[in-house]
């Protein structure tokens, strides 16, 4: 058994910047879990196109609001206490409202820690 928290985590190999936001891996492949969880911030105002081929994300919403849109152009909105799955490997745009959108994150399988977004090219950014 093992505590770890979110203070642990702020400032050392899992604190990640990943380009919109912040993801602070709480647990990562070598925890030997089976799974990856972040506490992630999407900064406020920020649109970004993702698309996870190697990994099926889960994320719950803890505050803020934002929406997520599919390619085909259907827009959920998220608001605290939702969540969504991306369970198909789904690409979408991920947009935090005027404050920032906190999330719970769940990868299967885990990620190793370090992967970071590339953003900003016409394709999407995924790890």
């Amino acid at each position: 058994m093992f505590v770890r928290s979110l203070d642990e985590v702020k400032g050392t190999d899992r604190d990640v910047d990943w380009g919109n936001g912040r993801s602070y891996r709480l647990l990562v492949e070598s925890d030997n879990m089976g799974y990856t969880i972040c506490h992630t911030v999407v900064r406020a105002g920020t649109t970004s196109l993702l698309r996870y081929q190697n990994h099926l994300e889960s994320c719950y919403c803890i505050a803020g609001e934002g929406e997520i849109e599919d390619m085909a152009g259907k827009v959920y909105p998220i608001r605290t206490g939702d969540l969504y799955a991306l369970d198909q490997h789904d690409q979408h745009y991920l947009r935090a409202g005027a404050g920032d959108l906190i999330l719970i994150s769940v990868f299967n399988p885990p990620l190793k820690g370090h992967e970071r977004h590339h953003l900003g090219r016409s394709h999407p950014s995924g790890y």
